[in-house]
Order: structure tokens, then sequence, then C-alpha cells
């Protein structure tokens, strides 16, 4: 009976937690082999028919075998294979004329291929850039047989390490190759022109001149030439070209080709750009604390995702507004837009398997993910106008679809920051004393920072004097080596002529043993004797103090005392690593007779 009341409580709680969800579970399949990201993701009505599909870039498990795959519903529709691995994929409108069914762009590798009705329409091809003149008259110095293949290997691998221009793949490759597989592969390749090809990193579309959903759109490259490229949807040419100071790995864009339009770019070196129509260079610069790992416009707030667990709001003019404290690290974001209510926020997978939905700083939805989600997409799949899709890191399909009663409402998830970070501060008002300091601060400015300035280097000054002295003296009981982190304290006990001297020794390291130490005394031997002045210390384990005790006999009969020096050396060095001195007392015995 206790058996069947608890099943009957789960269930009961399962169900609840059900009900109280804005999402429908419409499909899992942990072996579904999808292994992509966001940005290769994309949902089209490919057929004109009102049935929207979902195209997915496959990698293929383990960055092998990448596919093209069509699916509709929970059932792969279409596959094809792909000559290298996917970087984006994206659906747009080439032309006005009927039937409007949006043709479909993957990126992969130096081309973008182009289908439409799901065939394939037209490949585009990124324009080749200038190789290298050294690496250029190496190889015709080979052609001619004037060098040999070690000495091409050589001269290759300097270029590689000091020129502005990178080497080709040809060359690349070359230096990857075993010395008895050289001789073979320049006289395969010697007489073949070298060419140097960038590949696309990421890409998006543009609206070409109106804002209409069903506008004609163009597409936007960025390449590992550090260049973004929009592409006329016609006849496929470059129609401008913008450079920037690193690699783009993520692109959003708003406004028109023709009228006005923005676009930003998040790069490898952790800064995000933002460019205009007539600029070809980036207008405004945000630097980041941490790379980041994913930008998503809504509205006009850029939502920045950083390695370090963080997401970041921004002005499209790089001026920052909030950050948020996420529990875990990202791992993807994208945009969700429900229509029917005007709704626009951000959603991010993070790696405790939870997604989370934000707008602005405000938690609005909480989802809890079987496994890791390592890509998202929402929009309307099928005839389901709010669809959630995403990918795990197992290979997993997950299909949700939100409910049409359901409302997000902020709070609803886990509480972010408290509101009174954002109630603004009572300033109280400025005294007479304050307007006569600042004053004075403005009219001596320039003199009170030299005495400032004047102080801090006698400040430091003074601390590097004391710390000279106290390594002089030893009188610090730490080791002053990185390589030995040691710690050293004495204790004297007794009355005399016999006193008990304990070391404690101490292996202050957080995992790392210390081995061979030995400790040496240094004494006046007309005043002291000690049974051993050397002897070896064993094995010190980390964070544990070890006693070592001796003991030292006074032999002046005047009630003189002296110094011992402690000395902790390692085996076959001379060099002390750690030193100290003992003030001995005197001998009460040997006072009183």
């Amino acid at each position: 009976m206790a058996a069947t009341s608890s099943s009957d409580s789960d269930s009961g709680r399962a169900e609840s937690s059900e009900a109280n969800s804005k999402w429908l579970d419409a499909h899992y399949d942990p072996m579904a082999n999808i292994h992509t990201f966001s940005s290769c993701l994309a949902l089209a009505d490919l057929h004109g028919d009102g049935e929207y599909k979902l195209v997915v870039g496959d990698l293929g498990p383990g960055g092998q075998q990448p596919r093209l795959k069509v699916l509709k519903g929970p059932a792969v529709l279409t596959e094809s294979p792909l000559p290298a691995l996917p970087a984006s994929a994206a659906t747009f409108l080439m032309e006005q004329h009927e039937p409007r069914t949006p043709a479909l762009a993957l990126a992969s590798g130096p081309c973008v291929y182009v289908y439409k009705n799901l065939r394939p329409y037209f490949k585009f091809s990124l324009p080749q850039l200038p190789p290298n003149p050294l690496e250029q008259d190496l190889w015709n110095q080979a052609k001619e047989d004037r060098i040999d293949p070690l000495t091409l290997k050589e001269m290759l691998e300097g270029i590689r390490e000091k020129a502005e221009v990178p080497l080709s793949v040809q060359s690349l490759r070359f230096l990857q190759l075993e010395l008895s597989e050289m001789e073979a592969f320049v006289n395969q390749h010697k007489s073949k022109v070298i060419k140097r090809q960038t590949v696309i990193t990421t890409m998006t579309t543009l609206k070409k001149n109106l804002a209409d959903e069903d506008a004609v759109s163009c597409l936007v490259l960025g390449t590992e030439n550090k260049e973004l490229l929009v592409l006329d949807p016609e006849a496929f040419t470059i129609l401008t070209k913008m450079s920037l100071p690193s690699v783009p790995v993520f692109l959003e864009v708003s406004g028109q080709f023709d009228v006005e339009f923005r676009l930003t770019a998040a790069c490898r070196n952790g800064s995000i750009y933002i460019l205009r129509r007539d600029s070809k260079h980036p207008k405004y610069c945000i630097e980041l604390s941490a790379q980041p790992v994913g930008l998503v416009r809504v509205h006009k707030t850029l939502v920045v995702g950083s390695t370090q667990e963080s997401l970041h709001g921004f002005t499209h003019k790089g001026k920052k507004l909030w950050t948020v404290q996420m529990p875990a690290a990202i791992l993807t974001m994208n945009l969700l837009e429900q229509r029917s209510r005007g709704l626009q926020a951000v959603m991010a997978a993070l790696a405790n398997g939870e997604v989370r939905i934000y707008r602005d700083k405000a938690l609005l939805n909480v989802i809890h993910a079987p496994d890791a989600v390592t890509s998202l997409c929402f929009g309307r799949y099928g005839r389901e106008d709010n669809t959630l899709i995403m990918t795990t890191r197992g290979g997993g399909l997950v299909i949700k679809i939100l409910k049409r009663t359901a409302v997000f409402v902020e709070g609803t998830g886990e509480m972010g920051p408290p509101l009174a970070q954002t109630t603004k501060l009572s300033v109280p008002r400025k005294t007479r004393l304050y307007v006569d300091q600042t004053l004075r601060e403005r009219e001596a400015g320039t003199a009170m920072h030299r005495t400032f300035q004047t102080d801090l280097y006698l400040l430091r000054l003074r601390a590097a004097r004391a710390y000279v002295q106290a390594l002089e003296s030893s009188l610090s009981p730490m080791s002053t080596t990185a390589r030995e982190p040691l710690k050293l304290h004495a204790v004297v006990q007794g009355l005399g002529p016999t006193f008990k001297l304990t070391l404690h020794l101490q292996n202050t390291s957080t995992a790392r043993p210390v081995l061979g130490l030995q400790i040496c005394f240094l004494y006046n031997e007309a005043l002291y004797a000690l049974p051993r002045a050397f002897f070896k210390v064993p094995l010190l384990v980390p964070g544990l103090s070890y006693p070592l005790e001796t003991f030292v006999e006074s032999l002046s009969s005047k009630g003189i005392s002296d110094m011992i020096k402690v000395l902790v050396l390692r085996e076959g060095q001379s060099a002390p690593l750690l030193s100290a001195h003992i003030n001995m007392p005197v001998s009460e015995g040997l006072a009183a007779a």
C-alpha cells in the first residue's frame, strides 16, 4: 500500500508540473544522431505548401561525414553529403517572382551552396587571395629542382612564423608530412599554381530594400580573412566589402541594404564591432572581458553571452546596460520571437541542462532538458507557430510546442538581481564645504597629484628596503623560493643548562610533497654543544607540520647567551632554501651557580 501511494504521489506531481509548464513535449529522440550548432539550424517553407521544415547542417559524429538534413516533423525527409563541415545555414528569398519559395544557403568551407526546392541551384566561392611572394618563390625553386624538400620545409616554417600573409593549404599540408613522404609530395604538387583560399566562419541575411517578412534578402558572410561580404541575392556578386580587426564568429544585422543598415560582428579577439552602411571599418567597438559565445539582437538591445557565465546587454552604440550572472557555462544562444504577443526574448542553453529565457535581465522561464543543449531554434515548424527545437550534446532531438495560453511573466523563473539595484539613491545636496573642496581640487590638482605620487614612491621605497632587510637577516619564516614552499617555526624549552629545541617544518604546497631536505645548525662551539649539528628531513606531506626535536647544552658558566642559526638545505646544494635565527635564553642553572 505504501509503494502504491508513493507512486501515485509521484505521478500526481509529474502531472501537476506538466500542467503548470508553458510547453508541450511534442517529441524526444535521444538517438536522432544530430550534431550541430544553432547557426546551422533554419526553419522555412521550402516547397511553398505551408508546411515548414527544419534544415540541419549536421557535423556528423566526431566531426566526420557532414551532411545536409531536412526534417519534416520528427522524421528525416532528405539527406545529402557535404564536402566540408558546415559553418552556417540560412533561408532567404532571392526574387519576387511567383511562386515565392525561399532558397536555402549553406556555408561550408570557402563556398556557399544555394538550393531551391532542395535541389542544387548555385555555388558561390570566395575570391582567391594573393599568395605569399616568398612562398611562391620557394615553390618555383622546387619546381626547377634548385632546393631539396628538407630545405623547403625549413624555409616554409620560417615564413609561417614571421610572415603576416599566411601560407597556402598546399604548404601547410607539406609541413605536416613525414620526411619520407616529402619528396613524393613535392614532385606531385610543384607544377601546380599556389592558391590561398579563405573560408566562411559565419553567415546571416540582410533585407535588400524592404522590411517585410517576405522581402528579398542579401547574404552577409564573415570570412577567416577578417572581412564581411554582402552578396547580391540574384547575381551573387559582392555588393560591398568591409574589414574587421579580427575574425568574425557571430553576426547580427538590422535595417535594409539599399536604405540604412547596421552590422554587428562578435570576433575572436573578444571584441564586438558595429559597422554602418557607408563605413568600410567599424564605427563602434565593445571590448569584452571574456570570449563571446553568442550574440542576439532583441529589439534595439544587443545581448552577448560570454565564457564568464554571464549575459550582457548593450545599446547599438556600445553602451553597457546590464549584466546577468548564469549558474553554469553558456553553450549556445538564440532568439525567441512570439509574434502573436509581440514578445522577443533571448534563449540561453547552459552546461547544466537548463535553457533559460530572458527579456532584458528579467528571467521569464526555465526549461530543464534531458541533456546539455548544443543548438536552439524557435519558430514555425510544420503548422505550429511557436515551436522550440533543441539538439543535445549526445545527438538527441527535442521538440517542444509553446502552449497557446502561455503568457511569459517576469519573475516566474528563478529570481535575478534584487530590485534594490534599480532604485535610485537619494544623493544629499552639495554643501558649502564640498563646493570649496571641489574648487580647491580644480585649482591645485596638479600639485596634489605630485604630492600623492611622491608619498606613494616613498612608501614603495620603504617597503622594498624593509623586504631586503628581512631577506638579509632571514627574519622571514617563509621560504623565498617559489619552487620550495616551506614554513619554519622554532620553539626553545627548558631552564638550562640543557634546552630542548623543537623545529616545526611545514610544506605549504597544495599537492606536491617535498623530499631530500637537510637541516644544519650554525652556532658558537665555545658556548653550545649539540648532539647532531646536521640531520636529514623525512618526506614532507603537503599541509602537515612536522616537529623535529634536538637538545642544546649551554657550556658557558658566565651566563652568556648567543644566537643559533638554522639552515634548511636541498641535498647536494650549498645555498639554503630557508633560514631562521634562534635567540637562546640565558641558562638559569649556570647563572645561579
